[in-house]
């Protein structure tokens, strides 16, 4: 195998570990059935189901719109790269999971909880790293269409590791408070809705974006 490699497979590959991510999402989505109490009831008591359901599907969704953004800048993929993106999909893929325990446990409001909160702060943390890995690669070489003035890095830097350094405090808070740390880690999601990946050269991806599609027209 090469050193330089088709970016095309990357996108495809990731597009499709996402999306079985964010689909394993519902199936925690389940209620008793008939003969189990009242469904508004049965609803009811699922409560921490549905909101860890709705937090986790749009940070997997985010993650999959700002890994579209950012890897659309690359002009050249490695085999570091692609081991990168490997510990981002790791970590998506364990959301699924810690959504599922999280969601089974919040409610106690007991230790298991705190534990199960610790877990699914972990997850994002684990996320966070590998995504920001990514970009500290993107920073280095001629890696992108327009890159980042090297003055602006540790700026870039502060802007994407913030929603990181969140979710580090919120696994520590959970392991003394379930529901105050899966409050935080639901208003990180809220954040990511309005933040993007920094933009590269003063804020014009026009030109990178349009060299990427000459060069990748299924971009």
């Amino acid at each position: 195998m090469g050193e330089l490699m088709d970016r095309s497979r990357l996108e495809a590959f990731s597009d499709g570990v996402i999306a079985v991510a964010i689909t394993l999402l519902a199936l925690d989505l389940t209620v008793a059935g008939p003969g189990h109490g009242k469904l508004a009831h049965q609803l009811g008591e699922h409560w921490p189901a549905f909101l860890a359901y709705v937090i986790s599907f749009f940070t997997i969704g985010i993650i999959w719109v700002n890994h579209h953004a950012l890897i659309r800048t690359i002009k050249t993929v490695n085999r570091t790269l692609l081991f990168l993106n490997l510990l981002l999909l790791l970590f998506v893929v364990l959301i699924p999971f810690a959504t599922s325990t999280v969601a089974d446990y919040l409610s106690e409001n007991n230790g298991d909880a705190r534990v199960a909160t610790a877990l699914y702060g972990a997850s994002f943390v684990g996320m966070s790293i590998g995504f920001t890995a990514i970009f500290e690669w993107t920073l280095h070489g001629h890696r992108v269409y327009q890159p980042l003035p090297p003055e602006q890095h540790w700026a870039a830097r502060a802007r994407f590791v913030s929603g990181g350094l969140v979710y580090v405090a919120a696994t520590i808070i959970a392991l003394f408070n379930a529901i105050v740390a899966f409050v935080i880690i639901g208003l990180v999601a809220v954040y990511y809705i309005f933040e993007r990946t920094p933009r590269h050269a003063d804020g014009d991806t026009a030109t990178a974006t349009a060299t990427a599609r000459a060069r990748y027209p299924d971009t």
